[in-house]
């Protein structure tokens, strides 16, 4: 991989951006966090998030020191990367109805309303933004991007890691990253 591209990972929340994080960085790529959020009980292995990057929008400076690591954004702020750099996407995908328990019992252990929406009418909003979002990401030249489903990373790590790994430029630690998955901590089966 160049070292000028920046690697995005991306998705919905609770999608597994987070455990790709952590597998690139094992498979040996850097990562640009800044420990702020720590790991908790809905993430225990860690968040991964770099603040900054929520401000993107009206701050984009730090995207320099980017070039060459990966980064974690979530989708819906994906339309305000700038043009002038170019982007490695590892899109993460996982059951609707997955993403939406785990986000439910986040928001319940936090103490937050979780039943403001149906979960019928979030799963609508969520796939309407994933339809724009994907629609969006195609009309992107500067733009390459991976779809990886993070229930076929549990089912089968290697192939996936592979995949990934061979997106990337074949520059990673395909054990050190399958090594990273962690089964237990897949708690909202359906």
């Amino acid at each position: 991989m160049k070292h000028d591209v920046v690697t995005i990972v991306s998705g919905l929340p609770r999608s597994g951006t987070s455990m790709m994080m952590r597998m690139l960085e094992a498979g040996g790529m850097q990562v640009l966090i800044d420990g702020i959020r720590t790991a908790d009980e809905d993430n225990p292995r860690g968040y991964y998030e770099f603040e900054r990057v929520k401000q993107i929008e009206h701050d984009q400076s730090w995207l320099k020191d980017a070039k060459g690591k990966a980064v974690k954004m979530v989708s819906a702020l994906l339309e305000h990367l700038p043009r002038d750099y170019t982007y490695k996407l590892i899109f993460m995908r996982r059951k609707m109805e997955e993403i939406l328990a785990s986000q439910k019992q986040m928001l319940i252990k936090r103490g937050d309303p979780a039943n403001t929406v149906s979960p019928e009418k979030m799963k609508d909003l969520f796939r309407q933004h994933l339809r724009v979002v994907e629609a969006w990401i195609d009309q992107q030249p500067n733009i390459e991007v991976i779809y990886v489903s993070y229930n076929k990373i549990l089912e089968d790590p290697v192939e996936q890691v592979k995949r990934v790994n061979q997106f990337l430029g074949n520059i990673l630690n395909v054990e050190n990253m399958v090594s990273v998955v962690d089964k237990t901590l897949y708690r909202q089966r359906r």
